[in-house]
């Protein structure tokens, strides 16, 4: 879904982080450098960076199909 605000475990800000994070693994960094410059350095938290799924588009694409059967009167 979207990416937590905090750490689970320590409560740390960590949804900040995202996007400059997916940003430059994209661009071909390692994982591992970029958490480290982005001062992530507890495993609680780089666990939140490197193991979360973005989902939301797959949802919301589910929802729009929903909303058009609706309409239509299908459901």
């Amino acid at each position: 879904m979207i990416i937590p605000v905090r750490c689970f475990s320590c409560g740390k800000v960590v949804g900040d982080k995202w996007e400059p994070y997916c940003r430059r693994v994209a661009a071909g960094e390692q994982p591992k450098d970029v958490l480290d410059d982005l001062g992530i350095e507890r495993y609680c938290c780089r666990r939140m960076l490197l193991s979360h799924v973005e989902l939301i588009d797959e949802i919301l694409r589910f929802h729009e199909e929903r909303e058009s059967v609706e309409i239509r009167g299908d459901g």
